[in-house]
């Protein structure tokens, strides 16, 4: 199957309904698919591989078969049977809004439609380009570089992070098919989705009119540019063109590479934006960092971060410069082509990254919360284990902890209660029979999933955290329990008492939870 790239783009109008109706009837959803196909040819339409769905389909000429023949396969299908699986005036709106287009005498999508289950279960679905629906540009990118993909592992992890919370005003910057702003009409009043690319704004149109969401207003341009006059944002959530790519100011493809030189792209991004947002506004994106030899990443990055803003950067993944220049020539599709060309690219690649003296590139997570503080809090860790998502519900509690620990010196810490978060477990490590154990370790079952070690001391502490007792009387009682000086023990507790809060063992009572 060889994906076609239509110029003409569904505008949606009064005929989106009769189709999303349509869509809906035939069970064209994300829990019809896998009825349909079986769970492993689901699973590989997910991966891009067609095969294993093509063979499910294969003789079976009812609606959703045939839709999945028209919108995930690109096949060419009959008028019959197009309005068989588009009855009534879905098939005509489909035409005349630019969902499917005439081939001879057969007919086929110009745009490629894929169920997508929303957080609640909904049935909604992602608009991108035919062949670019999951993983790369792959093939379609060599006919041209402003293709739009559908979701992919980034989109969707970027989903899961964001803060859900009720807001009154969203930005999805950068919002390629438009899947975050179709996240954040659920919860914001308000939604203004930009992108450098206007087919990314129309598939983005599309995204959100077929999956029965409001119209977001629509800005052409890039970064901050397009609202700069507007007022600030509760929530801005972007998943940019973050690829550390050569050739600087020759943007190859748009849905990747910024045509900045380096990490400027996400640099310029973080710097920028507390302009944008309300007191205790929220800014979450994902993005890529060099690292550069002889620095530290977490200072280089915690250097962007803007005054006025907590913080918290994750990575996520680190991949030194020849994995990196391989995974993003292979999302193009370079590999495919002549070996030559293949080989000059890579060391293209690899020359750049050894002028900007780059020897790894980071993945991660950066989220900003807008205090307007003089006294931020920014933290930078590596965190390349599992988590529990969403996560987003986690994010506020990071942000309230780090608040709380700001407004709390030692002696204060020790004149609060704590809780013991939910989910903590305590697992015990020994030689079996040995009377203690060798090791104590609490974990977690939610949120960032930590563990942590901990000593007779601290875990004793940590047991007795059910927010009766403020924290120096329980320093107290152990002290007495173990025969300890219970003053040299109050001095030593800030030490492991405030990483538990920070790392959100330990609740402070009253506070929210996670």
């Amino acid at each position: 199957m060889v994906p076609v790239t239509h110029t003409r783009l569904p505008a949606p109008g009064p005929g989106t309904a009769p189709l999303r109706e349509a869509l809906l009837a035939a069970s064209f959803t994300p829990g019809g698919l896998p009825e349909l196909l079986g769970a492993a040819a689901h699973a590989a339409l997910a991966r891009g591989e067609t095969v294993p769905a093509r063979r499910a389909v294969r003789g079976d000429a009812g609606p959703l078969a045939t839709l999945v023949r028209l919108f995930l396969l690109q096949d060419a299908v009959t008028r019959a049977a197009a309005r068989a699986a588009l009855p009534g005036p879905a098939l005509e709106a489909a035409l005349a809004d630019g969902w499917l287009a005439p081939d001879g005498d057969e007919l086929r999508a110009t745009v490629d439609v894929r169920p997508y289950a929303g957080p609640e279960g909904q049935d909604w679905w992602v608009v991108s380009d035919l062949g670019c629906a999951v993983g790369g540009a792959a093939g379609a990118a060599g006919r041209r570089t402003d293709v739009v993909l559908g979701v992919g592992g980034a989109s969707a992890t970027l989903a899961a992070i964001t803060v859900r919370r009720p807001v009154g005003r969203a930005l999805d910057l950068g919002t390629g098919s438009g899947v975050q702003a179709l996240h954040a009409a659920q919860h914001a009043e308000h939604v203004t989705a930009t992108d450098v690319n206007p087919r990314a704004l129309r598939m983005a149109a599309a995204t959100l009119a077929l999956s029965g969401a409001p119209a977001p207003a629509l800005h052409e341009g890039s970064l901050f540019e397009p609202v700069a006059d507007q007022p600030g944002f509760d929530l801005v959530v972007s998943n940019p063109p973050f690829v550390i790519a050569p050739s600087a100011g020759a943007r190859a493809l748009t849905y990747r590479e910024g045509g900045l030189g380096g990490d400027e792209l996400c640099r310029r991004l973080v710097e920028r934006s507390a302009a944008h947002l309300t007191e205790g506004g929220w800014c979450q994106l994902l993005a890529n960092w060099q690292h550069v030899t002889g620095e530290d990443w977490r200072e280089r990055v915690a250097a962007w971060v803007p005054p006025g803003c907590d913080a918290w950067i994750v990575q996520r993944e680190r991949q030194d410069v020849t994995e990196y220049a391989e995974l993003w020539l292979r999302d193009a599709g370079a590999h495919r082509g002549d070996p030559a060309a293949y080989a000059a690219a890579y060391d293209a690649w690899l020359d750049e990254f050894a002028a900007r003296r780059t020897e790894a590139v980071g993945f991660g997570w950066i989220t900003l919360r807008h205090t307007g503080t003089s006294d931020p809090t920014v933290t930078a860790e590596d965190w390349p284990h599992s988590v529990e998502q969403p996560l987003g519900p986690s994010v506020p509690a990071h942000f309230e902890r780090q608040e709380f620990l700001r407004a709390h010196d030692d002696a204060a810490l020790l004149r609060h209660r704590y809780l013991l978060a939910d989910g903590i477990v305590q697992e015990q490590l020994g030689s079996p029979g040995a009377e203690d154990p060798e090791h104590v370790v609490l974990r977690q079952r939610h949120g960032m999933l930590r563990a942590r070690a901990m000593d007779t001391i601290s875990a004793g502490f940590a047991g007795g955290c059910d927010g009766t007792l403020v924290a120096g009387a329980i320093v107290d009682a152990i002290a007495h329990l173990l025969a300890e000086d219970p003053v040299t023990l109050r001095a030593e507790a800030a030490g492991w008492l405030r990483p538990l809060v920070e790392q959100g063992f330990l609740v402070p009572h009253g506070e929210r939870a996670g």
